[in-house]
């Protein structure tokens, strides 16, 4: 039995032809991505910071003890007046989990052509980071706009006599929860498909250290609750976009035009070049006078110039 020859890596020409035939579209989505991203954010959390508090329906505990002993109904707490308020206010709940679900699913595309272009130049790298973005966009997006919607849809359902405890429950068991649970596995895939893609990015060459180094800020954000309006993430895309549209400021990093990696210099390399391009050049050395070839000695030239 023989087994079929290994696959030759593609060459620069190649890479480069792949690249060039989808980069916009790659760009346009990133550009949607950061977007949608930061919509998504601002308007969740709008929406969230315009519930009511509804300080004057939450009944004291003394109270509360004295009504059930006279049989006095308690009306709805606060629980139970928020929920309903996002069901009656249905637009916001909703279009801010969709925008962050729709954002997440079109940075996949952004992180699949970084990790296919950091691949070309460097072929040891595993699937693994391509895997955990891939898994942990599905699961962010689909839990995101699972939460959402059955929030809104618990919300509107709400019985007029309900109480706080059903509240808590509609919220705490049931499609939301699950929808919470996938929602947190994939911003973990998430988190790590950025760390991971933004790091071997940067080590091949495609992104610039800052970018890189931002790239990874914005996987940890995914976990960390630092944030919460997605500016930084939305920041990271957009300008992401740019870059694979062939319209950074500075000029495309050299990796993105041979094809191959080129590394960033080390802090120690880049002092060194720093140090030489700020050093000032030595002056010419100046060549020593030549004596006249008289025959005569430099004491007897001086004796002469005495005599004159």
């Amino acid at each position: 039995m023989t087994t079929a020859p290994a696959k030759a890596p593609a060459s620069p020409a190649e890479i480069l032809a792949w690249e060039e035939a989808n980069h916009m579209k790659v760009a346009v989505a990133a550009v949607v991505a950061g977007a949608l991203s930061l919509m998504g954010g601002i308007v969740t959390a709008v929406a969230f910071g315009g519930i009511p508090k509804y300080e004057d329906k939450v009944v004291p505990i003394g109270q509360a003890l004295g009504n059930l002993a006279q049989g006095t109904p308690i009306p709805p707490g606060r629980a139970v007046a928020q929920l309903r308020y996002i069901g009656d206010n249905p637009l916001p709940f909703l279009v801010g989990p969709l925008g962050t679900a729709l954002g997440a699913a079109l940075a996949f595309f952004v992180l699949a052509y970084l990790f296919k272009a950091a691949r070309a130049r460097t072929p040891s790298l595993s699937q693994f980071p391509l895997i955990a973005a891939a898994i942990g966009a599905a699961a962010y997006a689909v839990g995101t706009a699972t939460v959402g919607i059955m929030r809104v849809s618990e919300g509107s359902s709400l019985a007029a006599d309900a109480t706080n405890r059903d509240a808590l429950d509609a919220i705490s068991t049931g499609p939301v929860v699950v929808g919470t649970l996938i929602q947190l596995m994939g911003a973990f895939g998430m988190g790590l498909g950025f760390v991971l893609i933004s790091l071997n990015a940067m080590r091949g060459g495609l992104l610039t250290r800052f970018m890189g180094v931002l790239g990874m800020i914005v996987g940890a954000t995914f976990i960390l609750p630092i944030d919460q309006q997605q500016v930084i993430r939305s920041f990271w895309l957009i300008a992401v976009g740019f870059l694979i549209a062939r319209r950074w400021p500075r000029g495309l990093p050299p990796a993105w035009e041979t094809g191959r990696a080129v590394p960033w210099p080390s802090g120690a390399q880049a002092r060194r070049e720093r140090q030489a391009q700020a050093a000032p050049a030595e002056p010419p050395a100046t060549p020593a006078p030549t004596l006249p070839d008289d025959g005569l000695s430099q004491g007897q030239r001086r004796k002469k110039r005495k005599k004159k």
